[in-house]
């Protein structure tokens, strides 16, 4: 057996059924390149062999995400020193390295070389229980809402091929009176013949909000179309179908929200988090998922760069103090962060002062709303470093 390195690299390039590692030396010569199977026993051997190579190893991977959790749990237990080096990164890079195809081999290369060659790659580890029970509720989420935007979508579409009134009678994206009255009438036939009167009481019966108002536009709608489209019956029993599907579905974000605001809230943060004007459980959550324990950021402005909210500069020859909003960061938290702000921004108080400051400074409403977010972001990482709430007093100073 050789002797072993001083000091080695192994790259990752993680995959949901297996991964490819390919361990460098300082010289950057590559010492073994290797598919892994994603399991404990295999991931183990790596590391083992790893391990007999060189009295330290480093280890680098390019997803953070499900596919790495269970690599990433077991380099962590085992005390193996672990860097993210973002997708992008390493997409970038594979030109600079010989060859032109794109294999998983090549990717765990240019992860592990550039681990190697640069030092500002953010360190992983495992996330606490609360966080990752929060990471899985709020993706989860995440999908139910994108699944309720494609049945909306659907909904709508075959509501214009019934009647085209109905379909802009309603917001049915916001309002669930709308929903509950297509699980039964689709038509203008179905509805002329029910009437108003009849249709807010069957409506009362299912206990919506504003029964009569519904009522009384569903069957203005319908009585301004007598003709009866092609394919109108088909098209009513999608309609009935898609309707139970969103109720259905419905009930599965408002159970997930509940889950998600009993488990913020067991975290000791969630009551600063959630002084901040704005901030309610949801996106504190949301908050939380993403950015963990706050260990990965330096500084407010670190947080606020990984949001999208701190411009960097793009000076070319003489041209200089121009900027750009950054191509990499997190789409979610800065939508999250931008929420909270907008929310914050329509009741009494300091954001909503920035904000019409900024707008009288010129900025249009979108601009003004990611300046108050970038400064918000200022304010909630001194409330969680300061384990204080937010109050729009001045902090005192003990003398």
């Amino acid at each position: 057996m050789s002797t072993p390195q001083e000091r080695i690299w192994v790259g990752i390039d993680a995959g949901k059924g297996h991964h490819w590692a390919v361990a460098l030396n300082a010289e950057g010569e590559t010492l073994f390149s290797t598919k892994v199977i994603n399991d404990e026993a295999q991931i183990l051997a790596l590391i083992e062999t790893a391990s007999e190579r060189a009295h330290e190893v480093r280890w680098a991977v390019d997803i953070s995400g499900r596919a790495s959790t269970l690599l990433l749990a077991l380099l962590v237990v085992h005390g193996q020193q672990v860097v993210y080096v973002p997708g992008r990164t390493v997409n970038r890079m594979s030109g600079a390295y010989r060859g032109e195809a794109k294999t998983d081999a090549k990717d765990a290369q240019v992860i592990a070389d550039q681990a190697r060659m640069r030092r500002d790659f953010a360190a992983l580890s495992t996330p606490p229980e609360l966080i990752t029970t929060l990471q899985l509720l709020t993706n989860y989420r995440a999908d139910l809402i994108a699944d309720r935007v494609r049945l909306i979508n659907r909904l709508r579409d075959l509501l214009v091929g019934v009647c085209p009134a109905l379909e802009r009678a309603f917001d049915y994206s916001g309002a669930k009176g709308p929903i509950v009255m297509l699980t039964e009438y689709q038509t203008p036939a179905a509805l002329r013949r029910i009437g108003i009167k009849r249709l807010t009481s069957w409506l009362e019966r299912r206990k919506v909000r504003g029964a009569g108002d519904i009522a009384t536009k569903a069957i203005e709608a319908a009585q301004s179309q007598q003709v009866a489209l092609p394919g109108e019956k088909r098209a009513a029993k999608l309609v009935c179908d898609l309707a139970h599907q969103l109720l259905t579905l419905d009930e599965r974000i408002r159970s997930n929200d509940r889950e998600i605001r009993e488990t913020f809230r067991a975290d000791e943060r969630s009551e600063i988090i959630e002084s901040l004007p704005g901030m309610g459980p949801i996106l504190g959550a949301e908050f939380v998922a993403i950015v963990g324990d706050l260990t990965s950021y330096n500084d407010a402005g670190r947080l606020a760069s990984h949001a999208g909210l701190a411009p960097v500069a793009r000076d070319s020859g003489r041209r200089t103090g121009n900027y750009h909003r950054p191509k990499r960061y997190h789409r979610r938290l800065r939508h999250g962060l931008y929420l909270s702000a907008q929310s914050a921004m329509m009741r009494p108080g300091p954001s909503r002062g920035y904000y019409l400051k900024k707008r009288a400074e010129g900025l249009h409403h979108t601009q003004a709303l990611l300046v108050l977010a970038r400064r918000r972001v200022d304010v909630l990482w001194a409330m969680l470093r300061d384990k204080r709430l937010f109050t729009t007093a001045a902090p005192t100073t003990s003398s």
